[in-house]
């Protein structure tokens, strides 16, 4: 196929396939073609698992999804190192997802809704410069250049288990340090009740904003008491690496013992607030995601169960026919947590 100059234009530097992704992308289809593939799906077809009239169409998935594992590894190897001291009490001892699943199966729809759009659109992200508003019911409001957070607070790495409100879980080695050395840097008043958070919103950027399937910008929100736990952690890295794009670079929180949307990323504004703010999922389907959003195995979410979970990695085909293992109360951590709730039904505030 010819191409005129003006084809060319049509190209961005972010739609070049990386070359490391290049290179691989033979010997992967080598492989697969061996039958490093076909030999489980065949097996599954054989046992009844899956129908052989599938086979087919699973192989070529199969296919397109390991490419997009090569490339988010190559995205997470080419991040810079991020040094930092292992917290073992926080470590759970539970074996560590793959760091090719992590980067590639995930949620951030400010770059799509398929699992894979992160890892494939977030390269036009855009993270230096950046920074952090915080702003409201405190004494010394200011803004933060990301290279100002990156020093505010010894880097710990914190194991921690990671659980979707979609049934399934990772376990991730993060970085960073508790959100509240942050907050009490900004020293909240009397008045300061909950913590308000907001993703960037720039359509230039990010692709998903032109789907109104949320109200933009991505809000998410905590009470402060939950704010200044120790578990709640202002995330900067994983896997020994700064965050890559995709994983919400280069600013987020983690807080294990939610589900996983409540772990808001790319953060540029945190807002101590006296009322309650709204968050964009419970002010899109109030019903079936709660302000709290807590991981409760005993109250489902009124479209599948919350009982029990997929663990990425265990499995046939990267858990796609993994066992359902038992989903834990706060995700395994209600040891820490509990005692924030006490005195509220855990069936009704979710």
């Amino acid at each position: 196929m010819a191409f005129r100059r003006s084809d060319w234009d049509k190209y961005r530097d972010n739609d070049v396939t990386p070359e490391a992704v290049f290179n691989q992308r033979r010997k992967l289809i080598q492989a697969l073609g061996a039958g490093s593939v076909a030999g489980p799906l065949e097996g599954l077809a054989a046992a009844g698992r899956v129908g052989a009239a599938v086979v087919g169409a699973l192989g070529a998935a199969t296919v397109a999804r390991a490419e997009v594992k090569i490339a988010g590894s190559v995205a997470l190897a080419e991040c810079a190192d991020l040094p930092a001291t292992k917290n073992n009490r926080w470590a759970t001892l539970e074996k560590v997802t793959d760091s090719s699943l992590v980067t590639t199966y995930n949620n951030f729809y400010e770059f799509g809704t398929d699992k894979s759009d992160p890892a494939r659109h977030a390269l036009s992200l855009k993270t230096r410069p950046w920074s952090v508003v915080v702003e409201g019911e405190c004494n010394r409001p200011r803004t933060f250049a990301i290279e100002d957070l990156l020093k505010l607070a010894p880097m710990e790495e914190r194991i921690y288990k990671f659980r979707c409100v979609e049934a399934w879980s990772v376990v991730v080695p993060w970085i960073g340090y508790p959100l509240s050395r942050l907050l009490k840097a900004v020293e909240p008043n009397s008045r300061a009740k909950f913590v308000a958070f907001e993703t960037l919103a720039d359509p230039q950027q990010m692709p998903g904003l032109r789907s109104p399937v949320l109200d933009w910008p991505y809000k998410e929100g905590l009470r402060m008491d939950e704010a200044m736990h120790e578990l709640a952690l202002l995330t900067f890295g994983q896997y020994g690496k700064v965050l890559p794009n995709q994983s919400g670079a280069p600013i987020r929180m983690v807080l294990p013992w939610k589900y996983g949307f409540k772990s808001i990323k790319s953060i540029v504004r945190i807002r101590l607030t006296e009322k309650q703010p709204p968050t964009s999922w419970n002010d899109s389907a109030p019903r079936e995601y709660g302000f709290f959003s807590n991981v409760n195995p005993m109250v489902d979410h009124p479209r599948w169960s919350q009982a029990t979970e997929r663990r990425l990695g265990e499995g046939a085909l990267g858990g796609l026919f993994a066992p359902r293992r038992k989903t834990e109360l706060f995700n395994g951590y209600a040891e820490a947590v509990q005692g924030l709730y006490a005195g509220l039904d855990l069936k009704k505030w979710f």
